[in-house]
C-alpha cells in the first residue's frame, strides 16, 4: 500500500480435510464483528499526505483536517488512514497523535468511519504488534478507529516460510485484542501472486489467515499492468475471484483497492464499480485520496 516504492463477515466455522490437508476454520465469533467500516466507497490517505515530518515537497500538506469534509461531500464512506509507522520520523507508535485524533474526530463528525492501517515489516514483529495495538488503544476525546487493516507486503523476511509463520502469527494476535472491530488484511492480488509474479510471494498462507482476518483488501492496481489485465474490471473481478478461490470461501468478505488515481481514467473507475457490484464486495476504493481528480468521485459513487 506504499505509494514511493510504490468485506458480512466471514463465513461459519467449518473445518474440513480433504486429500489430507486441512481447510482453514473459521472462528465461532465471526457473525459478532462489525465489518460496516469496510462498506462502501473507501478514501486512502498515507503518512505522505498528513504528517509534516514524511512531507518533502514544498508548500502545505496535501491533506488537512478540511480535507474530510471534502471527501465526505464527495461520497466517501470511510477513510483509510496510515496512523502508524515503523520509522524514526513518527512521533511515537502513532504516528502523530494530535493529527490523527483530529483526523478521526472530524471524520465521525462527518459520519465518516475511519479505518487505521499500518504495514508490518515482519524483521522484528513485536515492533509491528505494539504500533498496532496502539492503533486498537487510540483515543481522541473518546472516539476511536472503527476497524484495522495490516499492510501484508514486506518481503524483508527473505525465507517464505518463516516470513509466513510471523504474518500469521501477528494477525492472530492482533485478532485477539482487536474485539469486535474487524480485522482487514491489505494484500497483493492473486493474479499478481499467480499469473504476473508467481516469484513474489510463493506459498501465500491465505487459509492460515484466514482464520483471523475480517475483510480483504486486494491492491488490484490495474495501473501497474499491461494488457488484459490494465482493464480495471477484468483485473478486479479476476482478483477477487482467485482470491475466495484460494480462500475456498466464495463469500469471503472484500473490498477490492484499485489505482493508481493519478494515472487512471474514468472508465477505469467505472469498471471498479461495475466488477466490485458484480462480485458483491463490501465495498470499494482507488488509491489514493490525494491523486484521485474531483470529478473521479461521481463515476466512484457508482450512481
Amino acid at each position: 500500500m506504499r505509494r514511493r516504492g510504490l468485506f458480512v463477515a466471514l463465513a461459519c466455522a467449518v473445518v474440513a480435510v480433504v486429500t489430507g490437508v486441512v481447510v482453514a476454520d473459521k472462528p465461532a465469533d465471526a457473525g459478532e464483528r462489525n465489518t460496516a467500516a469496510f462498506r462502501g466507497l473507501g478514501a486512502w490517505i498515507d503518512v505522505f499526505d498528513y504528517v509534516p515530518a514524511f512531507i518533502t515537497r514544498t508548500g502545505p500538506p496535501a491533506v488537512t483536517i478540511d480535507t474530510v469534509d471534502d471527501l465526505a461531500s464527495l461520497g466517501a464512506d470511510t477513510i483509510y488512514l496510515q496512523a502508524a509507522i515503523d520509522d524514526p520520523r513518527a512521533k511515537g507508535l502513532v504516528v502523530d497523535r494530535g493529527l490523527v485524533g483530529a483526523l478521526l474526530r472530524r471524520a465521525h463528525e462527518n459520519d465518516v468511519r475511519v479505518v487505521a492501517w499500518y504495514y508490518p515489516q515482519l524483521v522484528e514483529p513485536a515492533r509491528d504488534r505494539h504500533r498496532l495495538e496502539a492503533l486498537l488503544d487510540f483515543r481522541a476525546h473518546g472516539d476511536r478507529f472503527d476497524a484495522v487493516a495490516l499492510d501484508i507486503e514486506s518481503r524483508q523476511v527473505v525465507d517464505v516460510v518463516e516470513r509466513n509463520r510471523r504474518v500469521v502469527a501477528l494477525t492472530r494476535q492482533i485478532r485477539k485484542v482487536a474485539g469486535d472491530r474487524a480485522v482487514g488484511a491489505i494484500v497483493y492480488p492473486a493474479v499478481q501472486l499467480e499469473v504476473v509474479n508467481p516469484a513474489l510471494w510463493p506459498d501465500f498462507p491465505y487459509r492460515k489467515l484466514a482464520r483471523h482476518v475480517d475483510v480483504w483488501l486486494p491492491m488490484a492496481y490495474w495501473t501497474y499492468r499491461e494488457d488484459p489485465y490494465r482493464d480495471a474490471a477484468r483485473y478486479t473481478q479476476e482478483s477477487v475471484r482467485r482470491l475466495r478461490n484460494n480462500l475456498d470461501d466464495p463469500e469471503a468478505a472484500v473490498h477490492p483497492v484499485g489505482g493508481l488515481g493519478a494515472l487512471s481514467t474514468p472508465e477505469d473507475y467505472a469498471g471498479l464499480v461495475r466488477a466490485a457490484r458484480r462480485m458483491h464486495a463490501l465495498g470499494w476504493s482507488v488509491y489514493d485520496a490525494d491523486t484521485t481528480a474531483t470529478t473521479a468521485w461521481v463515476v466512484l459513487r457508482g450512481h
